[in-house]
């Protein structure tokens, strides 16, 4: 229907410029239509005259009276009013969407899909946790928005790359190591305290065990060895940090460069494939997982500090090495080389971001916990220093859901172990109501996950909701075949018997779906979708509670198996955005 209205506009501009009254360059320009929000404004509407005005050199109200009045006729359009300043409202015969029903049957999966996005291509890089523990229900929400928004973005027609960037590197990841390496050794018998600021999941003693496995005892060390001479720690009045990078450093003084690369390695590799597991089973999958370790490996992490040490935004202070940030918009200078030489994650991050620049990306969307708010600015700040824009950079950031059992809050320390892991979610209400639920709400608001909503099979659960409009259309077909029926598509002026509004207001609802599709991926918004989803379901629902679809008069029973057939196959596109399946049975 947009383009058969922009079609007809785009008649009226080129009788007018046959009559003098716009010049040939006008007719060319695209003509923007969009559904109203008010139907007592019509159906759909332009603003081509308040967009067109000053260069045609008329009044935008008098530029849409005369665009009006050029227009074609059209029966699927019952009349044309001028309205405010210059808008032009469409409004449609009843029946007029009707079509649409046999448009979405003729371009089943691909229908709603747009090339808005065609030739432009975009990286989105999410959930990107350390890999020093399992994910945990608040990285589920950054999971399943991250996918949903990649696969919003990819039906609208770009190009997309989707990436995990792996913090294989800095103090988190030696934490990790030393945590397993101190279980492996009580393991095999060494009797040591464990330090306070350690992790301390069930899970570290699993990947110790995996360690005694693969290298049996060639890592064990005597207990005396390992804690002689170390600080006090942070339970006997000293400095749980200072403990730590004692600790840090006597594994490495007394494992070895080579050893202690194989206690580090195996400590992230069985994290890094038990979050991969994890992630497919909950339907997200990476082009690339792009590790920390490469930047160094490959001396992207070097050339970033020599072009920022080259153009002058680096001053000393201190002993470290200071980016000028400020200067280009971050509130304070940041350290990219500490005193001891060693670089920072920031030194990394901005490696990274102008490897990303480099692979020629036109967008790179980053998704960050909503912790990192702060950090945005000093990553513009250093794409602005070394390459004079930051326009390319999206970062958006996703509160983390919060769990509740009962009135209690649960705990989502990594640190401590006392966590929910996104399999235990997946396990306890499934992988479809998780991610249904994770986007119903804006990345940025908050989120609270009622456990008990989203495992049971009523109404208020809105992905059962959704999921069963999808089954129940598949029952009604199931009843076809069982009941010898033959179903035959209707010729479009077939489709005129449904004239019921619930009929045409299921038909302007599918009608919708490919705008709101190309809105929602230019928005970054994937709960869009799922909106949209809940309001075709409802609109389903109460249609299938006061129409039957197998009656005798078959002209009937099949436009409204039409209908059905089309809503189907919309709910089904809609899911597929999400990450959700979408069941022939419930």
């Amino acid at each position: 229907m947009r383009s058969l209205l922009q079609s007809l506009i785009a008649q009226a501009l080129t009788r007018l410029h046959e009559q003098g009254v716009v010049p040939a360059a006008l007719v060319a320009k695209d003509v923007h239509i969009e559904r109203t929000r008010d139907k007592t404004h019509g159906d759909f509407a332009s603003n081509v005259a308040l967009t067109l005005g000053k260069a045609a050199r008329s009044a935008p109200r008098a530029l849409a009276e005369r665009i009006v009045a050029a227009l074609p006729s059209a029966d699927a359009v019952l009349r044309v009013e001028v309205a405010g300043p210059g808008f032009i409202n469409f409004y449609l015969q009843p029946t007029a969407q009707l079509g649409v029903l046999l448009d979405v049957l003729a371009a089943g999966d691909a229908y709603g899909q747009s090339r808005i996005g065609a030739g432009q291509r975009v990286q989105v890089e999410f959930v990107s946790a350390n890999p020093t523990g399992p994910l945990h229900v608040g990285h589920g929400r950054g999971a399943a928005y991250g996918s949903s928004l990649a696969n919003l973005l990819q039906a609208a027609g770009f190009e997309v790359a989707r990436e995990y960037y792996v913090n294989d590197a800095g103090r988190q990841m030696d934490i990790l190591a030393i945590s397993v390496w101190l279980r492996y050794l009580e393991y095999l018998g060494q009797e040591l305290p464990f330090p306070a600021g350690a992790y301390r999941g069930d899970y570290v003693r699993a990947i110790a065990a995996g360690l005694e496995q693969q290298v049996s005892d060639t890592l064990l060390r005597p207990a005396a060895d390992v804690v002689d001479g170390l600080p006090p720690d942070g339970p006997q009045g000293g400095d749980v940090d200072q403990y730590l990078d004692a600790l840090i450093a006597r594994a490495k003084l007394l494992l070895g460069t080579v050893d202690y690369g194989r206690l580090h390695r195996h400590g992230c590799d069985t994290i890094l494939a038990d979050i991969d597991d994890d992630l497919t089973a909950f339907g997200v999958s990476f082009d690339r997982w792009f590790r920390e370790s490469s930047l160094v490996e490959s001396g992207a992490l070097d050339r970033a500090i020599l072009a920022l040490r080259a153009a002058d935004h680096l001053y000393q202070k201190d002993g470290a090495w200071w980016f000028r940030a400020t200067m280009f918009g971050d509130r304070q200078d940041r350290v990219v080389i500490r005193e001891n030489g060693e670089p920072t994650y920031f030194a990394s991050d901005v490696a990274y971001h102008l490897d990303k620049l480099h692979r020629g990306f036109d967008r790179i969307i980053d998704i960050w916990g909503a912790d990192h708010h702060g950090y945005m600015d000093r990553i513009r700040a250093a794409l602005r220093a070394l390459s004079g824009s930051a326009d390319a950079l999206t970062v958006l950031l996703v509160q983390f859901a919060v769990l509740y059992r009962g009135l209690e809050k649960v705990s989502m320390s990594t640190r401590n172990g006392e966590f929910v892991t996104l399999r235990e979610l997946r396990d306890e209400v499934g992988a479809d109501a998780a991610r249904f639920f994770y986007v119903l709400r804006k990345c940025d608001q908050h989120l609270d996950f009622d456990l008990e909503l989203a495992r049971s099979s009523s109404n208020d659960n809105p992905v059962y909701y959704v999921q069963y409009a999808h089954a129940r259309i598949g029952a009604v077909l199931r009843q076809l075949a069982e009941r010898r029926l033959k179903y035959e598509t209707p010729p479009p002026d077939g489709l005129a018997i449904l004239g019921e509004q619930p009929e045409l207001e299921l038909a302007a609802t599918l009608a919708r779906y490919p705008q709101l599709l190309e809105s929602a991926a230019l928005a970054y918004e994937p709960h869009q979708i799922a909106y949209y989803l809940r309001e075709l379901a409802g609109q389903f629902h109460a249609y299938y509670n006061n129409h039957p679809f197998l009656v005798d008069d078959a002209a009937l029973r099949n436009a409204r198996l039409t209908l059905i057939k089309a809503i189907r196959q919309v709910l089904r596109n809609g899911l597929r955005v999400l990450g959700v399946s979408a069941p022939e049975q419930m």
